[in-house]
């Protein structure tokens, strides 16, 4: 009897294969899959619109042309979701938006009156300075580790320890505001 997880691992070799020999409607159909998850991604890393749309398009072109290197020592989510994260990391220091620690805090304040709820939330997060926000999201929100953020980042893993804990402080800044 085949797992339920063996048949989704099947449909996804299946959809891999028919992609490596440029079937569109096979394209289209991982696109169609994986698009709205990794444009969050990159939104939360460029907290621009435009440019999340960008990365996630760079990202595609490069998923597509690579994908005949896709190993399978990971889901296929996690390999799009690294190539949507590295893209949307390149977009940020391409701009010269990404922050230090020692920047300007933003104090941009919402009015919090009605309670905490998850757009509240969501919003305080891309009101972060970039740095901050780009660390916080990759550790706190994607999963990934310090060292791993370093790397994508090419920062030290002391400075992604720093800027996680400068954004976790904003964020509770602006957290304790709305209960005052």
């Amino acid at each position: 009897m085949i797992s339920n997880q063996d048949k989704i691992k099947t449909e996804e070799l299946e959809l891999i294969a028919a992609c490596i020999r440029h079937e569109r409607v096979a394209q289209k159909k991982l696109y169609e899959s994986y698009c709205n998850r990794m444009f969050t991604v990159a939104y939360r890393i460029l907290n621009n619109r435009d440019n999340a749309s960008d990365a996630l398009q760079e990202a595609f072109i490069e998923v597509f042309g690579n994908i005949q290197n896709f190993r399978a020592e990971s889901s296929l989510g996690a390999w799009i979701k690294t190539i949507v994260v590295r893209k949307a990391l390149r977009r940020l220091k391409n701009e010269e938006r990404y922050e230090s620690i020692d920047t300007v805090v933003n104090t941009e304040m919402y009015d919090w009156k009605d309670g905490l709820t998850a757009e509240y939330l969501e919003r305080a997060i891309q009101s972060l300075p970039d740095g901050a926000r780009a660390v916080f999201t990759l550790i706190e929100i994607e999963g990934y580790s310090h060292k791993e953020v370093a790397s994508m980042l090419n920062i030290s893993e002391g400075t992604s320890k720093s800027q996680l804990y400068y954004s976790k402080q904003l964020l509770q800044k602006k957290l304790k505001e709305l209960y005052q």
